[in-house]
């Protein structure tokens, strides 16, 4: 993500959010256009870009209900989709709404490319949950409404902790224990999977732990990977690599679901969106998995983590106000959203409202799991316990990349985790710093 751009703007709160986002420019807006208006007038036509399976139908449903309010979708899958979003914002062509994940969100408020609807928005808040809204509103300015959640939990191969004589981990230093004791039954056989190439598994543990990464205060960013926090979820991480508990299967690998489906590798932490492909590409296990929480630092405070999907109202939008409602109803409306958590919809997506209960149980392949555990009580536990501390930083997306090209040499064992992080920690500081925006280690 680069940097926040605003420009100096009329009201005190939209100023010092501007201190926030950046040093301020001449562009308009705070992170984008300002605040939209409550309403506007008359019929309208907003073009949504999405590549979400099934949301084209939901348009259609819409558009039967809203003569006033219609929705144009655009197919907008593909690699490049983010670039073209960008040209079409800087060429004054950009759609009034685009599917975004929460980074790339956080990527374009930075650069100016999204219009405030924080006003608009408001009414809709309350149907999601926080952390959810953390996703849309980075800095505390809201850009987008909530799409989808991917709450984590975790899935294990229930036969072989029996025969190994291990249970379900409640916490990560039991994940790295039942490891240690698998091992000692079968020399062969890893607890966790970690590819050289995705670092997800340092940013979910650190979320878990309760770190903040980012934390927008007042007119700076305070940067902390070296918290207490961070630092304790960085030690899991370190424990896996040192005692070579952890697989390395990378996910760029057709064949990677083998180490889990033959029983090289007997647990993960997986989510919602997984559960169609495990069904579909776990054969020789199938029946044998099983639900669990995911591990704790914190049996006192369950903290879990997710990814978000979001729906994202671009630069330039002269409906703002419809824009929001168009996605909140398509996100959170009982209407909708029966259908698109529906398999048969194939959009895989899960809700980010706080009520999940009613869209649970058609969403477990029953014949993937054992049936020793209640799949749909974890996954809606999952759901509630994902913590809302977490922030995506105005450079989340650079300071990704930069993990990236680190990460290898942690799995390799040429860099401890504890180094890693305080070298990122630097990195991020000078990067928003070179940038304008005012940003100050934490720790």
């Amino acid at each position: 993500m680069s940097h926040f751009r605003s420009s100096a703007l009329a009201t005190a709160t939209a100023a010092s959010l501007c201190l926030v986002l950046a040093a301020c420019s001449g562009s308009t807006g705070t992170g984008g256009d300002t605040a939209a208006s409550p309403s506007t007038k008359g019929k309208a036509t907003l073009e949504f870009w999405s590549w979400t399976e099934g949301v084209e139908a939901q348009v259609k449903v819409w558009n039967k209900e809203h003569p006033e309010t219609q929705v144009k979708f655009v197919n907008a899958a593909g690699d490049t989709v983010y670039q073209k979003l960008r040209a079409a914002v800087n060429a004054g062509t950009a759609p009034c709404l685009s599917k975004m994940d929460g980074m790339n969100l956080a990527n374009f408020a930075a650069d100016g490319l999204l219009t405030d609807i924080t006003k608009v928005a408001a009414p809709y808040k309350g149907k999601y949950t926080p952390a959810a809204w953390n996703a849309v509103s980075p800095g505390g300015t809201t850009f987008g409404i909530p799409m989808g959640s991917s709450p984590l939990f975790t899935a294990y191969r229930a036969d072989l902790f029996q025969k190994y004589g291990i249970e379900a981990p409640k916490t990560w230093d039991d994940v790295i224990a039942a490891g240690k004791k698998a091992q000692k039954e079968n020399k062969n056989v890893k607890i966790f999977n970690m590819a050289g190439e995705d670092p997800s598994t340092l940013v979910d543990l650190s979320w878990q732990a309760g770190a903040q990464w980012y934390k927008a205060d007042g007119d700076r960013w305070v940067v902390d990977f070296t918290s207490p926090e961070a630092l304790k979820a960085g030690d899991v991480v370190q424990q896996l690599v040192d005692d070579n508990l952890a697989s390395s299967a990378s996910y760029a690998d057709p064949g990677v679901f083998k180490t889990w489906d033959l029983g090289k590798t007997i647990m993960m932490t997986t989510s919602t969106w997984q559960l169609p492909i495990y069904d579909t590409n776990f054969p020789k296990s199938k029946g044998k998995w099983q639900l669990a929480d995911a591990p704790l630092f914190d049996t006192a405070q369950p903290r879990t983590s997710s990814s978000f999907d979001t729906t994202g109202v671009l630069k330039g939008c002269k409906y703002p106000d419809r824009a929001a409602e168009f996605a909140a109803w398509l996100s959170s409306s009982k209407e909708s959203l029966t259908t698109l958590t529906d398999p048969a919809s194939k959009s895989g997506l899960f809700p980010a409202v706080k009520d999940v209960s009613p869209y649970v149980d058609k969403i477990i392949p029953t014949e993937m799991f054992n049936g020793k555990s209640d799949s749909a009580e974890v996954i809606t536990t999952a759901a509630s316990r994902v913590g809302d501390q977490w922030q995506y930083g105005p450079n989340y997306a650079a300071m990704y990349s930069e993990m990236q090209k680190q990460w290898g040499k942690v799995m390799k064992g040429e860099l401890k985790v504890k180094d890693m992080l305080a070298s990122l920690q630097k990195w991020t500081v000078d990067d928003l710093n070179g940038k304008g925006i005012n940003a100050v280690a934490g720790s």
